[in-house]
């Protein structure tokens, strides 16, 4: 099998609506800070923004993911690579999660000491849409069951936080604040 290599470069680009949008916040943000903080906050504060726009865009282009017979490599756009052979990896998915923006899927893995990673690159969403995703991660799974033994492959438990959903924690902190509140109010009067 050949290496696969999704790399951030090619999947994250922005387009001039993003850049729109990022001007318009920043004309925004100045004006809203210029009245509070004068001249020279304002421009502290609109360097930092960019200055953190930037880095963010800058990583998530440098990132990459590359799967071969090694192991897979994961790059997040800073520092140094880090390299998972095949007898670390014991399970590979997807993982749904939900934004205000739509649904986003990320290709993970899960290693021997219990771990997620979420490959760079390999990811799925409206913002970025991605129309092999399903197919880039089943060529990936392919290549971690040619290269592992099947008893070496377990599923890992679902955690906490996937079970609980947003509804849930929500009522419990309902309960909790009325409980704080009528606390509160006993105590006080």
């Amino acid at each position: 099998m050949n290496e696969l290599r999704f790399r951030g470069k090619d999947r994250y680009r922005p387009s001039w609506p993003h850049f729109a949008a990022l001007g318009l916040g920043l004309v925004v943000e100045g004006a809203l800070t210029f009245t509070r903080l004068g001249l020279a906050g304002s421009c502290w504060l609109l360097g930092g923004t960019v200055a953190l726009v930037a880095l963010g865009i800058s990583l998530s282009l440098r990132s990459e993911t590359t799967v071969g017979a090694a192991g897979i490599t994961i790059s997040s756009g800073i520092g140094r690579s880090r390299s998972y052979p095949w007898q670390e990896i014991r399970w590979i998915d997807v993982r749904e999660t939900e934004s205000r923006y739509g649904r986003v899927l990320a290709a993970r893995i899960t290693l021997a000491d219990g771990r997620r990673r979420t490959l760079p690159a390999l990811q799925h969403s409206p913002r970025y849409p991605d129309p092999d995703f399903r197919a880039d991660v089943q060529r990936v799974i392919d290549w971690w069951e040619a290269s592992t033994d099947p008893a070496a492959r377990v599923r890992p438990p679902e955690r906490l936080r996937n079970r609980v959903t947003p509804q849930v924690v929500g009522l419990v902190l309902g309960v909790l604040i009325t409980i704080v509140v009528a606390l509160g109010v006993t105590m006080g009067g």
